[in-house]
């Protein structure tokens, strides 16, 4: 209940009157039946600007830390997310995926739509990163169809760190629903994960139109940390000239 008195009385009225978001493809999305929206990931609003423009519910995978954050903004946070039926995943651990994957499956299994971001985390700078098999692995033992979707807009109104978005122009673009059933069983192949996952990130970066970079989004996310970490280390304790 909750989720539709955000959705239609609270929360998507005041996004569209903020945001405007322009929609094209909105029929791409298939008005019944189980079907996984893979999409880019650019900012905090995206967890809300996708499913108020969307006729149906939409059930994301969402990371843990938005259900155990600290504090009185943790506790509302944790509180919004499980009002509105997003599914809170560990990323940590060797049994992260697998436990991403039987949870998306579950929504699956009730004819849903379930919420997807392929790249695993935020863009930090705007850029389409590479895509994890999870969600072809989904695709293939449930069945069902991909609708790729691309934000647009998103990171330039609300980038990593702000915390209010600001206004902006925003597009959601969804393509046309890509099938892999032609893959049926294939589900333990390595190559034909790969293959799939690489083919809905291709749709998705049409539709963006964002520069691609082929790696993990968390892999270059740990080496920019580092990589200030050590400068930050350096200016603390500044090398002395050698004798």
């Amino acid at each position: 209940m909750f989720y539709y008195v955000l959705k239609y009385v609270i929360l998507g009225p005041l996004l569209r009157l903020v945001f405007r978001p322009r929609i094209e493809g909105l029929e791409h999305v298939p008005a019944t039946g189980a079907a996984i929206v893979a999409g880019n990931h650019l900012s905090f609003a995206d967890h809300f600007l996708m499913p108020a423009i969307l006729k149906r519910r939409i059930t994301f995978l969402a990371k843990a830390e938005y259900f155990t954050g600290p504090g009185i903004k943790g506790r509302l946070t944790a509180a919004f997310f499980h009002a509105v039926g997003q599914i809170p995943v560990d990323r940590s651990g060797k049994e992260a995926g697998q436990a991403a994957i039987r949870e998306g499956l579950g929504v699956l299994s009730k004819d849903e739509l379930l919420g997807i971001y392929p790249e695993g985390t935020r863009s930090h700078d705007g850029r389409l990163y590479k895509g994890k098999v999870g969600v072809a692995v989904m695709a293939l033992r449930a069945g069902v169809p991909v609708v790729p979707c691309a934000m647009i807009g998103t990171f330039e109104a609300q980038p990593p760190g702000r915390k209010i978005p600001k206004v902006h122009p925003v597009a959601i673009r969804f393509g046309e629903p890509l099938d892999f059933s032609r893959y049926a069983g294939m589900e333990g192949e390595k190559a034909i994960l790969r293959a799939i996952t690489d083919e809905i990130m291709y749709a998705i970066l049409n539709l963006s139109e964002q520069e691609y970079v082929d790696r993990y989004a968390s892999d270059v996310k740990a080496e920019a940390a580092a990589e200030k970490a050590a400068q930050a280390r350096s200016r603390k304790f500044p090398r002395l000239p050698q004798r």
